[in-house]
């Protein structure tokens, strides 16, 4: 299973969220360019990016995001305000490994289908739901899809994974989030990446016994440091299989 390393942008600093909650943030005094390259240096093979600001149609982060793509020394897979196709391909060409769309899927499927087929393995799909709502802007709007229905509309296109987040139950409750996202991964086609559900080792220990969740992303854990890079990336590998002695 894939650890993300993720980091949250705010006005230039990384920051945590308590469910999307943007008046609140838990600001981390570190400098995010280099804790990418950290990241980087700890032996992950991808991080998750997502710019908080451009969620709020604000570019103010940008040069900070494009500094971090061309340094960190990983694929990045962004995700933030990513809600036409220009700026899709703008991320692509800059260099972003992945770009993360959710609210142009809900509005546009027929835009994100071209997108993935023009871009097979760099559009991952964002489901964020709430009260079994696939919610848009952000979180802060309802859309009048079902998460069943959202990966029925995009079944047969090649992305490169479906992110699913649990809003309502953000961190409080584990259990419901894993049996959401598992009864998802199983109804998915493309891999599903879980957000929002590590907390310790131990979360990553389920969820890569769950069928169809290839990734999972990191990021509060890895900043309250009660979960190192070395230490997920660690649990996240297959268990060997037992070998039988013949004598």
């Amino acid at each position: 299973m894939m650890i993300y390393p993720t980091m949250e942008l705010l006005d230039g600093h990384c920051v945590t969220l308590d469910k999307g909650n943007l008046d609140a943030p838990q600001v981390w005094h570190v400098d995010p360019v280099a804790t990418a390259r950290g990241f980087a240096e700890a032996g992950a093979q991808w991080m998750h990016l997502t710019d908080f600001n451009a969620l709020q149609g604000d570019n103010s982060n940008e040069a900070l995001v494009e500094e971090i793509i061309r340094t960190a020394g990983i694929p990045v897979q962004l995700g933030g305000g990513i809600r036409s196709r220009e700026r899709a391909e703008h991320w692509i060409g800059k260099g972003s490994g992945r770009v993360v769309i959710g609210t142009l899927a809900a509005y546009d499927p027929a835009a994100v289908a071209e997108l993935a087929k023009y871009h097979p393995d760099q559009i991952v799909l964002a489901i964020d739901i709430w009260q079994g709502q696939v919610m848009t802007e952000g979180w802060r709007k309802a859309g009048a899809w079902t998460p069943e229905a959202f990966i029925d509309a995009f079944e047969n296109l090649p992305f490169a994974g479906i992110l699913v987040t649990d809003i309502d139950s953000d961190m409080s409750d584990v259990e419901a989030q894993l049996g959401l996202i598992s009864g998802l991964a199983a109804k998915a086609k493309s891999p599903v990446i879980a957000s929002g559900v590590v907390r310790t080792g131990d979360d990553i220990s389920r969820l890569k016994y769950v069928q169809n969740i290839a990734g999972a992303l990191v990021g509060r854990a890895l900043f309250n440091k009660t979960l190192s890079v070395e230490a997920a990336l660690a649990i996240a590998q297959p268990e060997a299989e037992p070998v039988a002695e013949f004598l």
